[in-house]
């Protein structure tokens, strides 16, 4: 069972689809490892339904019917593909629906690049509005001490890590804000890998890592 959860609201903006694909990627891959959030957005999923049940109809076009049945197609198609062969074409059974499939490959597959005791792997490079990474923390390894601009979310998949906050199994969620100034540390009997997306800058912290921060900025 799962520790640590995303906060009510950012469930609330998982149910009705208001959130960026990198959150939303977080979000629902936590939901596949941990009940209690998949029923909360179910419920809150119902809830959103009844709302708009309650609200006076609108007009639609002409091809909205095909579209949302095509849509519907779509998922269909998936999930039957899903149920017949998820584990036979190579897939890592570590990591849950939607990551694996959003990977499409396995993880020592993945172009992993090595920064000292951590190595990642980029998602969405092309989004300017979130960081989205897989993070491998090599075990009984500690990350270097760093601070937060903004926000960071980080799932763990495999493995475990400790911070001055907590302790974070598979499945449980980390929250880092500005206020945060941690040195995550790996358990000592498996690699930790993990999920993370940050809507700011990550810096160094102490007087090296201050400097390497002034030594690559320029």
């Amino acid at each position: 069972m799962t520790s640590h959860h995303p906060d009510e609201s950012l469930l609330q903006a998982y149910a009705i689809g208001n959130l960026g694909e990198p959150l939303a990627l977080l979000v629902a891959t936590h939901t596949a490892l941990c009940p209690l959030c998949r029923n909360a957005v179910r419920d809150l999923e119902s809830i959103a339904g009844t709302l708009l049940d309650d609200l006076s109809p609108t007009a639609l076009s002409e091809d909205s019917l095909s579209s949302v049945l095509a849509q519907l197609d779509g998922r269909e198609t998936a999930a039957a593909s899903e149920a017949s062969s998820p584990v036979a074409e190579g897939a890592d059974t570590i990591l849950p629906q939607p990551l694996r499939g959003y990977l499409g490959r396995r993880l020592s597959d993945l172009p992993w690049r090595q920064r000292g005791v951590v190595a990642d792997v980029a998602l969405f490079p092309d989004r300017k509005d979130f960081t989205t990474r897989l993070l491998r923390i090599r075990k009984g390894c500690r990350v270097p001490l760093h601070r937060h601009e903004g926000l960071e979310l980080t799932l763990v998949l495999s493995g475990a890590f400790s911070d001055s906050q907590g302790h974070y199994l598979r499945g449980d969620i980390a929250v880092a804000n500005s206020s945060v100034v941690h040195q995550p540390v790996a358990d000592d009997d498996e690699d930790c890998i993990c999920l993370a997306v940050t809507d700011a800058p990550v810096y160094l912290a102490g007087p090296i890592g201050r400097l390497l921060n002034f030594a690559f900025k320029y």
